[in-house]
This record gives C-alpha cells, sequence and structure tokens, in this order.
C-alpha cells in the first residue's frame, strides 16, 4: 500500500486567453440599453442561458406570426390562478396565440371567474371538514354544460363557453373560454376523471366527459397538424396530462401522412419535470425543430414574453 502524494509539479497548464469560454464579457447585461425602453432593456440582458432562449423563444413565435404559422398553448390551471387570463386573451386577440388547451381544473378556474370574478379556494383548509370542491353553483352549471355534449357534436371547451354566454355572466370578458368561441378559437379541454371538484358531485355524467373531451382531443390532434414547417407549441404549467396529450395527437397527426416537423417547442414551469422534458421538449422535434425549457414563476414569465413579442411584432409595423 503507498502513502505517497501525487506528484503535482509535472502538471501541463495552457495559456487561459487559449481556453474557450462560455461567458464573455460583450455578453454581460448591458447599462445603456436597460436604461433606454422596453426592448433596449431586454436586449440589455446578458446573451447566456435561460435570457438568451427567451430572446430566441419571443424571435421564433414573432416569426410564426408573421408566417402564419400556428401558435398552440397548453396550459394548466396555474396560468388563470396567477392573474394572467387578460394577457392571454390579448394574444388570443392580436392573433398570436391559434389555439389553447386546458386540463379539466383550467376549465373549472376560467369558469369560476367568468361566473362570480374570483375561483381558488382554500384546499387545505376545506378538505379537513369535506367541503372541499363542493361549493353549489360551479360543479353544478359547468357539468349541466358538458351533459350537452352526449347530444350534441361538441366538445367540452365549446358546451363550457356556451353555458357562460347562456348565464350572461358577468365576468365573461375575463373567460378564455368565452374569448375563444367569440373569436372562433379552439379552446379544447382534456379531462383525467377523477382529476376535478366538478366529478364529486350527483349529475357528474362519466360518459358526458369521455364524449366531450375526446370530441375536443380529435379537435386538438387537427390543430397538431398545422406545427409543421414554423409553428410553435407552448406548453405552460402542466406536468403530466397536457404533455401526454401532446404526444398522442402529434403521433395521430403523423400516423395520417402529416410530417409535423421543423417547430418549435417550449415547456414553462417552476421546476422541469420529465414528461414536459421528454414529451414536450425532446422527443417531438428530434427529427427537426427546437425544444426549450424556460423556469421560473407564471406571473414573471409570461408576461416577460409577452410583453417582448407585441414590442417585437410592434417595431416590424
Amino acid at each position: 500500500m503507498s502513502f505517497e502524494p501525487i506528484d503535482l509539479t509535472k502538471i501541463k497548464t495552457y495559456p487561459l486567453k487559449e481556453r474557450k469560454n462560455k461567458v464573455k464579457i460583450e455578453d454581460f447585461i448591458d447599462l445603456d440599453l436597460f436604461y433606454g425602453n422596453f426592448l433596449d432593456y431586454f436586449n440589455s440582458m446578458p446573451s447566456i442561458l435561460a435570457a438568451n432562449d427567451l430572446r430566441e423563444v419571443s424571435n421564433l413565435i414573432v416569426n410564426a406570426y408573421n408566417n402564419k404559422k400556428p401558435v398552440i398553448l397548453a396550459m394548466g390551471a396555474h396560468v388563470i390562478k396567477c392573474g394572467l387570463s387578460p394577457l392571454i386573451i390579448e394574444l388570443m386577440k392580436k392573433k398570436i396565440i391559434t389555439a389553447i388547451a386546458f386540463n379539466g381544473a383550467g376549465a373549472i378556474h376560467d369558469f369560476e371567474i367568468s361566473y362570480i370574478g374570483e375561483t381558488s379556494e382554500d384546499v387545505a383548509e376545506n378538505i379537513i371538514e369535506g367541503v372541499f370542491g363542493m361549493a353549489e353553483e360551479s360543479p353544478q352549471l359547468i357539468n349541466e354544460a358538458i351533459n350537452n355534449c352526449l347530444e350534441k357534436e361538441i366538445g367540452i371547451g365549446q358546451a363550457i363557453a356556451e353555458k357562460i354566454i347562456s348565464l350572461n355572466c358577468p365576468y365573461k370578458e375575463y373567460s378564455i373560454l368565452y374569448q375563444g368561441l367569440q373569436l372562433q378559437i379552439p379552446i379544447t379541454i382534456h379531462v383525467a376523471i377523477g382529476t376535478d371538484i366538478i366529478h364529486q358531485h350527483k349529475n357528474c355524467n362519466g360518459a358526458a366527459l369521455g364524449k366531450g373531451s375526446f370530441h375536443d382531443f380529435k379537435i386538438f390532434a387537427n390543430q397538431i397538424i398545422k406545427l409543421d414547417e414554423g409553428g410553435v407549441y407552448l406548453n405552460i404549467g402542466s406536468a403530466v396530462i397536457l404533455p401526454e396529450v401532446f404526444l398522442k395527437a402529434l403521433t395521430i397527426a403523423r400516423n395520417l401522412g402529416n410530417k409535423v416537423c421543423s417547430f418549435t417547442t417550449v415547456n414553462f414551469d417552476r421546476i422541469l419535470h420529465y414528461r414536459p422534458k421528454v414529451n414536450v421538449i425532446q422527443r417531438p422535434t428530434q427529427e427537426g425543430g427546437s425544444g426549450f425549457s424556460l423556469i421560473g414563476h407564471h406571473e414573471i414569465m409570461i408576461p416577460l414574453l409577452a410583453k417582448l413579442i407585441l414590442e417585437k411584432i410592434k417595431l416590424l409595423g
């Protein structure tokens, strides 16, 4: 057994200036631009890591808009709970977002906002007494809407939007579902039975949920076809359901003879989960295109991206 230390005197070195470096001073924050207008402010950010990715994602969305390619948004309920519905609606009105997919919870929060201007109960408090999800009106009315899917060839997204109109909900202007129907932008709802508060109530009909959600899935799959050659797919705040739905819809699109390549996928979330990583960022773009992961709070990241997109579009005239 040897206890002799290694001899470091023979280590070979090379000049620092010859080393390839990832960070350069020209990529540092530019304070002159920082104090200018918004685009100058953003361009002052370092050309490094997430700031560079956000810059590139905004460019790709602007390119999609200019080339009349789709920008499809898949979003979990927290996007609404973070207060971002007006911004999503603004991007819809400006024809930047061309289709939206919700999970079941997203539809519930959107309806409640339209109905009473509030949403998101205290789950920790209400679960103790067994009253979590037991408020009367929203499950009753949403299930009534979904049950219409049994008789009509419509999806859950359209059914709830029509319910909002029939009730003349006082805050309907804040509803993404309502605005989607007004603007003729497809809003699809993708439900996992047993995950949502409306499934706890006596007028919930599993057959209607299945029929309506399946109808929406087929609408969604038809939108995915359009991503080919320049479209953008955004997954914001859905870690499981919507990444799985996306992968299956993409498979259907390609199985039916559509290439659906050379598009961009972006995942926004507070942490990077397995399914968004593989089902949104990696697998769909492996034959061409690019995938991005941008980590951060929705209430900060999405307004930043939206402002950047809108300013660039305005600059282009």
